[in-house]
């Protein structure tokens, strides 16, 4: 079974939109100008919106011809990345560093076809809530929306996320039960030193050197504290220090991430990275502090949710484009808190173009979008069946 033919009727109208909010990117919490195309789009099609769920969120409910209770909530991510498009695009950013690097503004458009084509059909009993969540990119919007009570004021018996793969052939799909993406904690280590002429180091106590032994030092924890058979990754990405060539500074910091598909495994990494940090410290009369949090849980499918999902996608891409083969990525995302509050399902969908997302060439294949709303719209149809 191909796309839905009524979502194919209008795919024109959805490249439009997904054109437009890319060219008006707005990072975590400030999607003000989008979350406002999506509440207008909602009302317009009839359905019942709610603005500024966990900050800049929206959700929208929409009830099927029958009269069942039972609720199912899909989500799209909205927020862009502080970081500048090397496209050339006609339709690209229009606002410095600000890109939809991620393809959010796609996921954002594939659930507004969803909304639309359910609200002209409404082929289901019970009720479709739409979850419109701000500031995924490690800002906390998904915790932001359940602070506020997303799940006592819309509650769900199922939810369901998607994300677009370039890594992936056009409409292959992944989906499988079990840990699916990582968790991840970010990190700020300041090693607080004693700074002096560069050409006399003995009269310091020179952070920069001490950030260069600490660096190394942590990098043995996953190699050789973390079991081989269960899979980290500790990674410093930024290191900051000093002002002048002839001047050793009086303070260095250094900055990253930790990922992991175990809370056991993290809760190791962090006790380790406090343990060798205070040793470091020790060893070399300064003092270090070390500020880890938890941004990212770890993004667990249920397998009755993961399967039925891939069932609805052998009917719209095809059996052969649909793979169930665990294949975890350390990547994090934070529908992973969602699934932890209600069960359901989280899928790649795959389309033309090779560059990686978060890459400022990264370009997203406008076909994904009737295929993603054909997908999540036939999720709700045969999860909330109309009775014969």
């Amino acid at each position: 079974m191909p796309n839905l033919d009524r979502i194919d009727s209008f795919a024109s109208e959805l490249t439009a939109i997904r054109r437009d909010i890319h060219a008006h990117p707005e990072i975590g919490f400030e999607e003000h100008r989008t979350s406002g195309i999506v509440a207008d789009k909602l009302q317009q099609w009839g359905i019942e919106v709610h603005r500024g769920v966990g900050g800049t969120g929206v959700v929208g409910l929409l009830k099927g011809k029958g009269g069942g209770s039972r609720r199912i909530g899909l989500r799209a991510d909205m927020d862009a990345l502080p970081m500048e498009e090397k496209t050339n695009l006609p339709w690209r950013s229009t606002i410095p560093n600000r890109f939809h690097g991620c393809g959010h503004d796609g996921h954002t458009t594939i659930l507004l076809g969803t909304a639309r084509y359910l609200a002209e059909t409404r082929n289901f009993d019970g009720t479709a809530v739409f979850i419109f969540q701000p500031a995924e990119e490690g800002l906390g919007g998904a915790r932001a929306m359940i602070a506020d009570k997303l799940f006592q004021r819309f509650p769900c018996d199922e939810v369901y996320g998607l994300h677009n793969a370039p890594d992936l052939g056009p409409r292959q799909l992944t989906v499988f039960p079990g840990p699916s993406m990582a968790g991840a904690d970010f990190f700020d280590i300041t090693i607080s030193g004693y700074g002096s002429h560069g050409a006399m180091p003995e009269r310091s106590k020179d952070p920069v050197v001490i950030a260069m032994a600490l660096g190394q030092a942590l990098q043995t924890i996953v190699s050789r504290n973390v079991d081989p058979l269960k899979s980290a990754v500790l990674s410093i990405t930024q290191i900051h220090a000093g002002s002048a060539y002839n001047v050793i500074p009086g303070e260095a910091k250094l900055a990253g991430t930790v990922r992991a598909f175990s809370d056991d495994v993290r809760k190791l990494v962090r006790e380790r990275m406090r343990t060798i940090s205070a040793g470091i410290a020790a060893a070399f009369q300064v003092e270090i502090d070390v500020n880890i949090r938890d941004i990212f849980s770890v993004l667990v499918n249920h397998e009755e949710h993961a399967n039925a999902v891939a069932e609805v996608a052998r009917e719209i891409v095809g059996s052969e484009n649909v793979s169930t083969t665990p294949s975890p990525k350390m990547g994090s995302e934070d529908f992973a808190d969602m699934l932890q509050a209600v069960p359901g399902a989280y899928f790649w969908l795959g389309h033309e173009g090779s560059v990686p997302v978060h890459n400022p060439g990264f370009v997203l294949d406008d076909a994904i979008l009737p295929v993603g709303a054909s997908l999540f719209s036939r999720i709700i149809e045969t999860r909330l069946p109309l009775s014969a």
